[in-house]
């Protein structure tokens, strides 16, 4: 038996030793054997360790294929002990594959708990990803960049502290971009707001000058009235004394004719006035309407602006990763060329590519 390729060999049990070997209990001898050459304990901290686990798991199974396809065929060219070779060879590969199981249970358990790990950091960086800032206002995103900037990286992130720090800065700087938009969204808003209050504070002062005119009307009518009062009054003085009401018929007359004149004057004044109003409040919405339509077509170039950096950055991650796995592949079939397999070939180019072997390293 060999302890480096095989714990039972074909020759072993050849053709000739078959009928000693199977259908007489023998089998279990064998399974001691792979028991006794697996029985090993890896450092499985170093990668060395790891793949000799993987290696004695392999040797088992290899072991049990070695005892197994001879029995079968044995199997077959006897029928009258197919039972009892079934249940052995079936007990066989139960025990071998327990055995296996058993053997590799160490690096199983270790795979499952770096596995754990792993994803513990990926979710934590993740958490560094939350660039969403789609209906937040500016308060909302600088607390979410006060959260960000409180995350602290140091040697407790592993093998993820250089990622989780250029994470952290792309998203601080993906966040303080959206501030500073935010922020200047929101200052235009207010000062939209003030002059919606400015336009309404117009509206209501022209208001109150259109109830002092009417006052200012309601009180020419009344001086109106009381002054044809006074024409009544006269007119009964004139029966009295015809030449005294003569006369200030006259001077009623000529008081008359320059309060119609001041009244169409004050009239021609107030139309004026209110054309003046109303030209300026035309104006006023103009400007209004042309200061919205400019914040309008600003969005719209910085929206397209900031689509076009998107896709000018993904188009050169997506030639990097491209040029990087293109330089991998052709590294890896190199060093295919000295008689490796490929699965070999690739192990060597991670190691490389993580810096595991000292003095090289590869080139993009």
């Amino acid at each position: 038996m060999s302890t480096e390729t095989q714990v039972v060999t074909v020759e072993d049990i050849s053709a000739d030793k078959a009928p000693a070997i199977f259908g007489h209990n023998k089998l279990s001898a064998y399974v001691e054997a792979a028991r006794a050459a697996a029985n090993e304990v890896p450092d499985l901290s170093t990668r060395k360790g790891r793949d000799r686990v993987a290696s004695l798991a392999s040797q088992v199974s290899r072991s049990k294929t070695a005892v197994e396809k001879p029995g079968r065929d044995y199997l077959k060219r006897i029928k009258e002990l197919p039972k009892a070779i079934e249940t052995e060879l079936r007990e066989f590969v139960q025990q071998m594959d327990a055995l296996r199981d058993e053997v590799r249970r160490p690096l199983t358990e270790w795979e499952e708990k770096e596995a754990a790990r792993v994803a513990e950091h990926e979710r934590r960086i993740e958490e560094l990803r939350c660039t969403n800032t789609d209906g937040r206002t500016a308060a909302e995103i600088a607390s979410a960049i006060s959260l960000i900037e409180e995350v602290e990286i140091g040697e407790n992130w592993e093998e993820f502290e250089a990622e989780a720090h250029r994470v952290k800065a792309a998203s601080l700087a993906t966040l303080r971009e959206a501030l500073a938009r935010r922020e200047q969204y929101e200052a235009e808003q207010a000062e939209l707001e003030r002059l919606r209050k400015e336009v309404a504070a117009r509206e209501q002062k022209e208001r109150e000058e259109r109830i002092a005119r009417e006052a200012a009307e309601a009180e020419r009518l009344a001086a109106e009235r009381r002054a044809q009062e006074e024409r009544d009054a006269a007119a009964r003085r004139e029966a009295e004394a015809k030449a005294a009401a003569e006369r200030r018929e006259l001077e009623l007359r000529l008081q008359a004719e320059q309060a119609e004149r001041a009244a169409a004057q004050a009239e021609a004044n107030r139309i004026a006035a209110e054309q003046r109003a109303e030209q300026e409040r035309v104006a006023a919405e103009e400007r209004a309407t042309q200061a919205a339509e400019a914040a309008r077509q600003a969005e719209i170039r910085r929206q397209a602006d900031e689509q076009a950096r998107i896709e000018r950055e993904a188009a050169a991650r997506e030639a990097d990763r491209a040029h990087k796995g293109a330089v991998l592949k052709a590294a890896k079939e190199a060093v295919m060329t000295v008689g490796i397999t490929e699965d070999q070939a690739r192990e060597v180019i991670k190691l490389i590519a993580a810096g595991g072997v000292p003095q090289v390293y590869i080139a993009y």
